[in-house]
């Protein structure tokens, strides 16, 4: 039985069948325009996309191919916003195509946090995408009350890679619709669809009543969960803005207390906490990117430049890069966890319950990109004539 989601103003209620209620939300978070000149004089200023994907060693000339789907429960996008953003930073508009599951549609104007989220999705995406290929990214919007709804949607339509920046702690969402969340992911990696979620902005409460919850749908084990980092032009470490404490801004990241550990995480640190709900569980997030708002993503809302950070934007850019390496790449997370070298680990920072350490964590996964190892292992030949 699928969940049930309604929009509401500040986010979407999630009724799981245990009949108890949450609330999924947007994951990006706004830079205090306050204090940027004080964080400046550490190199803490916003990102603009070509310099952040140099800075992640992008690949370039790639033959693309992969169609992105972003699934998002409210809001919307304006097509002026987008040529603003393409223009500024030399990018093609790519081609967008705004699917309805459920009756949901593109709405903007009506709540800004949501519009934030979709212009950060979309400019993100399709910025990581057209730098890799030097070509027009292809997208679908799915506009949807259900994220596994959606997720079934883009399988259905042959979507290569899935983007998906909502969620909320999974003891909020029940066992019921975190199963059925899995079985759509499951479907979707079997179909060849790469699926991405960010891994949450409350660090390791995750928003949740205690120091230790995972968010869905990064928790989900067919669900390449999404991590962030503070990222200056000379250091990268864990985010979190209430450093030693799990509660605030910061990146989500810790084990599941519904799924176990996969086979293919078998050399992932266990959880050693003693209040912990599941003796071996699967450890989020799987990989990471830049998520700190103090060194987010310029982007444009509602005719806005503005700098966005959370886990939000960090689905999205690895959307992009992988629909970059072509069509049909399906359950890629063994193989990334059989090649740490193509990320670059982060050791340094906590996300309050954890600790970065080297190897894959529950605070980064495997580390943030380094795009052209990653191009190495996935991307199709190109071909010239």
């Amino acid at each position: 039985m699928s969940s049930t989601l309604q929009h509401q103003p500040q986010g979407v209620h999630l009724y799981a069948r245990r009949g108890k209620p949450g609330e999924l939300h947007p994951y990006l978070k706004h830079r205090h325009i306050t204090q940027a000149a004080t964080r400046a004089a550490d190199g803490a200023n916003p990102w603009n996309l070509p310099t952040l994907c140099a800075a992640y060693n992008w690949p370039t000339g790639l033959a693309g191919g992969g169609v992105i789907a972003i699934v998002e429960l409210g809001g919307g996008w304006l097509p002026t916003d987008l040529n603003q953003f393409c223009a500024a930073n030399n990018v093609p508009v790519p081609a967008i195509t705004d699917v309805s599951v459920g009756g949901a549609v593109n709405n903007p104007g009506q709540n800004s946090d949501a519009d934030g989220e979709v212009a950060l999705d979309i400019q993100v995406a399709a910025a990581a995408y057209a730098i890799a290929t030097g070509q027009a990214a292809t997208i679908r919007m799915y506009w949807a009350n259900d994220i596994a709804a959606a997720i079934r949607a883009a399988t259905t339509d042959g979507c290569d890679v899935c983007s998906i920046s909502w969620g909320s702690d999974e003891n909020q969402w029940g066992l019921d619709a975190a199963n059925d969340l899995q079985a759509a992911a499951l479907a979707a990696t079997n179909a060849g669809m790469i699926v991405f979620a960010a891994a949450g902005d409350n660090n390791s409460s995750d928003g949740g009543p205690g120091a230790a919850n995972v968010d869905l749908p990064a928790g989900a084990p067919n669900v390449i969960g999404c991590g962030g980092t503070r990222k200056t032009p000379t250091a990268e470490t864990v985010w979190n803005h209430n450093s030693g404490k799990s509660d605030g801004q910061g990146t989500g990241g810790g084990y599941s207390t519904f799924f176990t550990r996969p086979a293919w995480q078998i050399n992932t640190p266990p959880d050693t906490r003693p209040d912990r709900k599941l003796a071996d569980g699967r450890m989020i997030p799987d990989v990471a990117a830049n998520a700190d708002p103090d060194t987010g993503y310029n982007v444009v809302v509602a005719g806005v430049s503005q700098a966005i950070g959370g886990t939000s934007a960090v689905a999205p850019l690895y959307a992009g890069l992988f629909a970059a390496f072509g069509t049909k790449r399906g359950f890629v997370t063994p193989t990334l966890y059989q090649n740490p070298a193509a990320f670059t680990d982060i050791t340094v920072g906590n996300n309050g319950a954890y600790q970065a350490a080297i190897g894959p964590d529950p605070c980064t996964g495997l580390g943030v990109p380094n795009g052209a190892a990653l191009a190495a292992l996935f991307a199709a030949p190109v071909v010239t004539s």
